[in-house]
C-alpha cells in the first residue's frame, strides 16, 4: 500500500481507491448490526420500541440524501467522503457508548444522514473513475460494498462472541476503517486536467443546443433522470423482499425447516454478489442497457419461480435467480444518473439515492397490503412486476439512444 500511495495518479490507482471507499462504507455501520439484540436488552425495549429506534438510521439517510449534490459541490467529492467517514465512525462510536436511548437514537440519526452523503460521494467518484478507465467498474464497486457489509457483520458477531463491549468494538472498528477511508481518498484522486477533459467531452455534444436554453435543458435533465430512479427502485426491491419477506415466505408458505428458511436472504444476496462480480465484464461485452434489460427479466422470472414454487428448494432457486438479476440494476442506475447532462455535479446521483430510499418505505408495505388482501404468494407478485418494469425501462433507454 505505501508504494501505491507514492505512484502518480492513474486509472488503476483511482479504481483501487474507490474500491476501498465502498468496502469501508460497508463495514462501518454493519459492524453494529449484530449487537442490536444486546442494545435492545440494555435499554429494555419492547419489539415495537426497538423498531422505532432502529428506523432512525434510514430516517437520517432519507433527510440528508437530497442534499448530497450541494454538499459535494461545496466540499468536493473526496473531502466529503473523508470527512463523512470520520463523522460516521464517531457517531457510531458515541451511539455504542450511549447510556440513554435518546442519545443512541440521535447518533443513529446523524450516522444515517452522514452515510447518505458518503454514499453519494463514492458513487460520484466511481462514475468519474469508470469514465477515466473507459471500461465498466460500477458493478465491482457495489460488489465490494457487499463484501464490506459482510465483513462488518463478522466483526460484530466475533466481538459479541468474544465478550468485547459494544463501545470498545465500535471505537476500534471505526479507528481502523477511518484510516482505510483516508488512504482510499488519497488513492482515488483524479487529476483536475482529466476531470475537466471528461466533463467537457460529456457536455460537448449538447453545448450548442443548450446555449440560451438552460432552464429547458434542466427540465429535460430531470426527465432523463426519472427512468434511472425507477430502475434503481426495481433493483433494491429484490433486496427488500429478501430482507423482510424471504424467511417468512419460506417458513410459512412452502414449509421450509427453520434452519433452511434463513437461507433465503443468503441465496438472494449471495447470487447478487456473484452477479456484481460478473457485471463489469458482461457490461463491457454486451453494454449496460442490454445487461440491465436481461437483469430485469431475470428478476421477474426468479420472482415468478418463487411464487409458483411447490417446494422450498425451488423457492430458494427463485430467490437466487432474482438476486442475480438485480445485481447490475442499481450500479447501472447510478452510472447513468452521474452522466445526465444539464445537472450540476453530484445532483443526479444524490437525487437518485434519495428517491431510492423513499422506495424502501413503499415496497414492503405494498407487498404486505397485497398479502393481507389475498395471500403472501400473491404479494410476491410485486417483484415480478418490478422486474418487468425494469426490463421495459432498460429497453426504452435503448430506443431513446437509437433515436439520438
Amino acid at each position: 500500500m505505501p508504494s501505491l500511495l507514492l505512484r502518480p495518479a492513474s486509472p488503476a490507482r483511482a479504481r483501487t481507491g474507490v474500491s476501498l471507499m465502498f468496502l469501508t462504507n460497508g463495514v462501518l455501520f454493519s459492524a453494529l448490526l449484530p449487537r442490536y439484540p444486546e442494545i435492545k436488552a440494555a435499554f429494555d425495549l419492547t419489539n415495537s420500541q426497538f423498531g422505532l429506534l432502529v428506523v432512525a438510521f434510514p430516517t437520517g439517510a432519507l433527510v440528508a440524501a437530497g442534499l448530497g449534490g450541494r454538499v459535494i459541490r461545496r466540499l468536493g467529492v473526496l473531502r466529503t467522503n473523508a470527512v463523512g467517514s470520520v463523522l460516521l465512525a464517531v457517531a457510531l462510536a458515541i451511539a455504542a457508548a450511549s447510556g440513554s436511548v435518546w442519545s443512541f437514537a440521535a447518533m443513529l440519526l446523524l450516522a444515517g444522514a452522514v452515510d447518505a452523503l458518503v454514499d453519494a460521494a463514492q458513487n460520484v467518484q466511481g462514475v468519474l473513475v469508470e469514465q477515466w478507465r473507459g471500461r465498466s467498474a460500477m458493478n465491482s464497486f457495489h460488489a465490494l460494498w457487499s463484501v464490506g457489509a459482510t465483513t462488518g457483520g463478522l466483526v460484530g458477531a466475533t466481538a459479541a462472541a468474544a465478550g468485547v463491549s459494544i463501545s470498545t468494538q465500535m471505537v476500534v472498528n471505526g479507528a481502523v476503517w477511518v484510516v482505510v477511508a483516508l488512504v482510499a481518498c488519497r488513492l482515488a484522486v483524479v487529476p483536475e486536467s482529466v476531470r475537466s477533459q471528461l466533463r467537457a467531452a460529456e457536455a460537448a455534444p449538447d453545448a450548442d443546443a443548450a446555449a440560451g436554453r438552460s432552464s429547458s435543458v434542466r427540465r429535460h435533465a430531470w426527465r432523463l433522470l426519472v427512468p434511472f430512479v425507477v430502475l434503481a427502485i426495481c433493483g433494491t426491491l429484490v433486496e427488500d423482499v429478501a430482507n423482510n419477506w424471504a424467511v417468512l415466505y419460506l417458513g410459512d408458505v412452502v414449509a421450509a425447516p427453520t434452519a433452511v428458511a434463513g437461507l433465503g436472504l443468503s441465496a438472494a444476496l449471495g447470487a447478487q454478489f456473484v452477479g456484481r462480480v460478473l457485471g463489469d465484464p458482461m457490461t463491457d461485452r454486451w453494454g449496460r442497457i442490454a445487461v440491465a434489460r436481461a437483469g430485469g427479466l431475470l428478476v421477474a422470472a426468479g420472482s415468478l419461480l418463487v411464487v409458483l414454487a411447490p417446494t422450498y428448494v425451488v423457492a430458494l432457486g427463485g430467490f437466487a435467480v432474482a438476486g442475480f438479476g438485480s445485481a447490475t440494476l442499481v450500479p447501472a442506475a447510478f452510472a447513468a444518473a452521474g452522466r445526465v447532462p444539464g445537472l450540476p455535479e453530484g445532483t443526479g446521483i444524490a437525487v437518485l439515492g434519495w428517491l431510492m430510499r423513499i422506495g424502501f418505505l413503499v415496497t414492503s408495505p405494498a407487498i404486505g397490503s397485497v398479502a393481507d388482501l389475498t395471500s403472501l404468494r400473491a404479494g410476491l407478485l410485486v417483484p415480478v412486476v418490478a422486474g418487468l418494469v425494469a426490463a421495459a425501462v432498460a429497453h426504452g433507454q435503448r430506443r431513446a439512444q437509437a433515436r439520438v
